[in-house]
């Protein structure tokens, strides 16, 4: 299964996983902050969360930012933890996309980075973003592109080498599950961090939640 293959892999990865990745993490996640430029009242939720990092750099700035936290690896989530046990204002939990452990509309906003790649029933991961969001709220979501020539080659390589891997979407492609699972595009670009690196980000909200009947 692929999410047990997906948790046994961060598991194994957690204690280094801030260290290796750290210039990735850094330029990708306050690239991420600086576009959601969220209300300091808002109820943010973090899906795929990992060690936290996102949750670090909002609470360095914003400390009373009311924040949870949710990923499959209880290593990684010990590590988040411990990184940000003094915010009493944040909590983690253990649980995938597909199973948000929350009542409806319980969020403000929801964001989820550098994780979507890993999802192996993207439908039902947003279709359970789109139930814990409120009528009101805003989902953002950042991701790799495979618009970029080496995401593409990246693609390829990873659904043969990685087990966990599951793939990596054009925006195109993206925008059509969002509109598939119900939600209104308000805001999206493509960018790049350095030579490698293509990703691209994706503000929308959820349109009515009775009545609406899912379109491509």
């Amino acid at each position: 299964m692929s999410e047990t293959t997906v948790r046994q892999q961060y598991d194994q990865m957690a204690a280094v996983y801030d260290q290796r990745w750290r210039s990735y993490i850094a330029n990708t996640l306050s690239f991420l902050k600086t576009w959601a430029h969220l209300s300091p009242t808002a109820t943010v939720l973090d899906v795929a969360c990992g060690t936290g990092e996102f949750e670090r750099l909002v609470l360095a700035e914003r400390p009373m930012q009311q924040m949870v936290g949710v990923d499959i690896s209880e290593k990684m989530l010990a590590i988040a933890r411990q990184k940000l046990h003094v915010y009493p204002n944040v909590s983690f939990h253990v649980a995938p996309a597909s199973a948000l452990p929350f009542p409806d509309n319980s969020f403000d906003v929801v964001v989820s980075a550098n994780s979507f790649h890993y999802f192996d029933d993207p439908n039902a991961a947003l279709a359970e973003i789109k139930r814990v969001v409120k009528p009101d709220g805003t989902v953002i979501i950042l991701d790799w592109c495979k618009d970029y020539l080496l995401c593409k080659i990246l693609d390829l390589v990873l659904k043969v080498l990685d087990p966990a891997y599951q793939q990596c979407y054009t925006q195109a492609e993206f925008h059509r599950l969002l509109k598939f699972a119900g939600f209104d595009i308000r805001r999206a670009t493509k960018v790049r961090f350095g030579i490698f690196w293509g990703l691209m980000i994706v503000t929308a909200v959820p349109l009515l939640k009775t009545n609406h009947i899912p379109h491509t």
